[in-house]
């Protein structure tokens, strides 16, 4: 028998502090599925894939194999710098780059905590749009937080990034050229000496789709991405599908198309309430897509791929962090059957102006024990970056970072 809340925990709503929430004519929280138009982006070598790379390779006059040496360059050794391709013509290695490698991703600044495991980068785009990506060192393996679109359109009120709304979609090579830029770094030893913390050609391991943006909102670039990452070298980042997390806030549609991909990423759902009555509010995706329909996409992740799914669980102070929110989120996951969904509840990071706070450890510690007494595996999740605002829901362009941005126009 399910057991309710203690009387000591009462029901918060979900609301806006320090902004005003973006609403449709009927008052409901907007949701932007689609781009804004903008500019795009510089089309990049990244954006090609292998057969397209030796056609463009081509027209510029050189041989197929050119190609390949580009590839390597910038797939393996992890640079797009002319000067150091001493392999292609020395007449024609300036304009070729140039032509293929148009620079993307411009560094704004750099931050750094947990020791200097935890880096933050702030990045700006082409026309001005401002993105972070964050890496992170553990023991046996280098995860980097990636983003996939300037800003969200999904609208969250408990997540920073999605303050702002949606500028655009990021291109293909936008998402790989912050891989690109983080095992640079790595290798030139800004992670720590790799002959000291780990091994030489160390590099990024895991990916986690849990930066800026809905990525599912931005399914064939990000789809793209994902195939250019677990290409073998040096056509690809020689990446392992196991090590990258594709998540989403729950856009049904998608997710059954990402099911039948053939591609083995870890999926994740961003839960947050296995009620709809909270969750409308809490995830306004929710008011298209309701608890189950998600769930029932999830479980079917599951049956095609054999992968196990992740539940993500932003634990809020007695909003969504009571008891029986936990048996009832068991409850759903066991009515779908046994083993094919492990849950990671994760501590609320806070937000600018928001009153908003994680729940109070023995409150977490319950919810966390009553869904692993179900049988349901449960880990709380470790929380990385927040003293930088690197952590989950933190990402945000600030007026500081868009002030540093414009200095550097």
């Amino acid at each position: 028998m399910r057991r309710r809340s203690p009387a000591r925990t009462p029901q918060v709503r979900p609301a806006t502090e320090g902004w005003t929430q973006k609403k449709d004519a009927e008052g409901r929280p907007l949701l932007q599925f689609a781009s804004p138009r903008r500019g795009k982006p510089p089309v990049h070598f990244a954006d090609y894939t292998p057969a397209e790379r030796v056609e463009k390779v081509k027209e510029l006059g050189l041989p197929g194999f050119r190609a390949k040496q580009l590839a390597t360059h910038y797939f393996t050794h992890y640079t797009s710098d002319p000067a150091e391709m001493t392999d292609l013509p020395a007449a024609q290695r300036e304009e070729l780059v140039a032509g293929l490698m148009p620079p993307l991703l411009t560094e704004v600044r750099r931050l750094e905590t947990d020791r200097g495991d935890t880096i933050k980068f702030l990045w700006r785009l082409h026309d001005g749009a401002l993105v972070e990506s964050v890496l992170m060192r553990y023991p046996g393996r280098i995860t980097l937080c990636v983003s996939s679109q300037a800003g969200c359109g999904m609208n969250c009120p408990f997540c920073a990034t999605g303050q702002a709304g949606l500028t655009r979609n990021m291109s293909t090579a936008e998402i790989l050229d912050q891989i690109v830029r983080a095992n640079r770094l790595i290798a030139d030893g800004g992670l720590g000496d790799p002959r000291k913390v780990g091994h030489e050609g160390e590099r990024v391991t895991n990916i986690v789709f849990m930066g800026m943006g809905e990525p599912l909102a931005n399914y064939k670039r990000v789809m793209d991405a994902v195939r250019t990452m677990v290409a073998p070298q040096p056509e690809g980042l020689g990446m392992s599908a196991r090590g990258i997390t594709v998540s989403t806030v729950g856009l049904v549609p998608a997710i059954r198309k990402l099911s039948d991909e053939n591609i083995p990423v870890t999926f994740a759902l961003s839960l947050h309430a296995p009620d709809d009555q909270l969750r409308d509010e809490l995830i306004p995706v929710n008011s298209r897509w309701k608890v189950d329909e998600a769930l029932d996409a999830a479980r079917e992740y599951f049956e095609k791929t054999g992968r196990r799914v992740s539940i993500e669980y932003a634990l809020i102070k007695d909003m969504n962090d009571h008891a029986w929110r936990a048996d009832l989120l068991a409850e759903k996951l066991n009515a779908r059957g046994r083993g094919w969904v492990h849950v990671n509840p994760i501590p609320l990071n806070p937000t600018p102006g928001s009153i908003w706070t994680s729940s109070e450890k023995d409150v977490q510690d319950e919810f966390v024990r009553r869904l692993n007494d179900a049988g349901i595996p449960t880990t709380l999740r470790d929380t990385r970056g927040k003293e930088i605002d690197g952590a989950c829901g933190q990402l945000v362009a600030t007026t500081e970072d868009e002030a540093a941005a414009a200095a550097m126009a």
